[in-house]
């Protein structure tokens, strides 16, 4: 590879991540993490103490039972078998032990099925809004990310774009549903027409173009609601899964693909999966956590006491005049912004000791995202000075005074 082609490469990732990289390492980020006033709404960041049941299956793993307890890993077989019986028993779809593979989290799942399936040149859909590293993934391989904007009103799938974004070139779809930011979970109906479609696109194309369906989410759903995966609807499909997000743990990663049983050459992927763990720097997680699965697998946060705190906050801030939908699934509110510049306008949430996401950072300018797992007590003083902020954007929109962000 020429160095041409390396610096090219080097400066797409930097400009996808540029805005990321750049709110985060931001001098106020310091300030806001150490302010004794914070309500911290930024990430998926616990703010509270982490699950007993979490903090005891670590403690009760960590006991050697044998010499070889902390060698070198991979996908354990105790840990693949706990994740395929339980999927079997969620989805009622025959899982086998040696379709799951154990990998860092989602975001290690993400690279290594990307980096198992993607050549240079290719072409891969996400669907924007968008988790904040899809595109500099797709460009860390070499192929060009395809950003398809879903419907603005409803935030489900706009299908008649996907399939004018679909090229000779396309080899993949990320989906995410639930989906962060918007909270959307998309139908069986919908799932459905995306499968008709990508299959009479690979008809028409003459390659596999594979689904992944990023389900980091797919525990944390709302109003009693049944959960349809990506997956049941598409064998060439990769299910992603974190337990970072059901049990707050994001700093603790563990993860893992399945293949579905119908998936074409799946003998061929295993071993591709597998070869491309190891050539990515044995990327599998650490022994602890593997052998912790089986109690990792029966615990989950308080995701009805996350439904309350999404309730009481899309109600009082509806009450203040903010405009925002009512998520169906992961820990995220979305509202519009007051201000056109939304990046001006956490500006002034900042400046009520109230920390948020600008929507720009996930390819949605004029919202912001505000994170369910801030504590009751952060966002009950929250409140008031959600409302002093609006009212501040508002007097300045009056005054016709020009607001910008940092």
């Amino acid at each position: 590879m020429s160095t041409g082609i390396v610096t090219q490469r080097m400066a797409r990732i930097n400009h996808s991540m540029g805005m990321f990289a750049q709110f985060f390492t931001d001098p106020r980020m310091l300030t806001w993490q150490e302010d004794p006033l914070g309500c911290d709404f930024l990430a998926g960041n616990p703010q509270e103490m982490p699950l007993p049941g979490f903090v005891k299956a670590l403690q009760h793993w960590s006991e050697p039972q044998d010499k070889n307890w902390f060698a070198y890993k991979m996908s354990e077989p105790e840990a693949r078998a706990a994740i395929a019986e339980n999927l079997r028993r969620l989805r009622g779809v025959n899982y086998q032990d040696q379709d799951i593979f154990l990998t860092l989290g989602a975001f290690g799942a993400l690279a290594v099925t990307l980096n198992t399936l993607l050549e240079p040149g290719d072409e891969v859909i996400y669907i924007s809004p968008p988790w904040f590293f899809y595109e500099a993934m797709i460009v860390a391989n070499g192929c060009q990310p395809v950003p398809v904007k879903a419907d603005q009103r409803t935030f489900d799938l706009d299908l008649g774009a996907i399939s004018k974004a679909i090229s000779a070139r396309t080899r993949a779809i990320i989906i995410n549903s639930p989906n962060n930011p918007t909270g959307r979970i998309y139908t069986t109906e919908t799932l459905e027409a995306l499968a008709n479609l990508l299959t009479n696109a690979q008809k028409r194309t003459g390659r596999p173009i594979y689904l992944l369906s990023d389900e980091s989410y797919n525990r944390i759903i709302y109003d009693g609601r049944t959960y349809p995966s990506p997956t049941m609807f598409y064998p060439y499909s990769f299910m992603i899964y974190t337990y970072g997000k059901t049990l707050l743990t994001p700093g603790q990663r563990i993860g893992y693909i399945a293949l579905p049983p119908e998936m074409p050459e799946r003998e061929t992927l295993r071993g591709l999966i597998f070869v491309n763990q190891l050539a990515m720097g044995h990327a599998f997680p650490n022994a602890l956590l593997q052998h912790a699965i089986p109690d990792l697998e029966k615990l989950s946060i308080d995701v009805e006491h996350l439904q309350y705190k999404r309730d009481w906050m899309v109600k009082e801030l509806r009450k203040i005049g903010y405009e925002l939908h009512s998520p169906e699934g992961t820990f995220y509110l979305l509202p519009s912004s007051p201000l056109d510049d939304d990046n001006a306008f956490i500006d002034l949430l900042a400046e009520q000791h109230i920390y948020c996401l600008p929507g720009s950072m996930m390819e949605m300018p004029g919202y912001f995202r505000i994170s369910l797992t801030a504590s009751d007590e952060m966002i009950r003083r929250a409140l008031p000075g959600f409302a002093a902020a609006r009212q501040k954007a508002l007097a300045k929109l009056e005054t016709g005074e020009k607001v910008t962000g940092d």
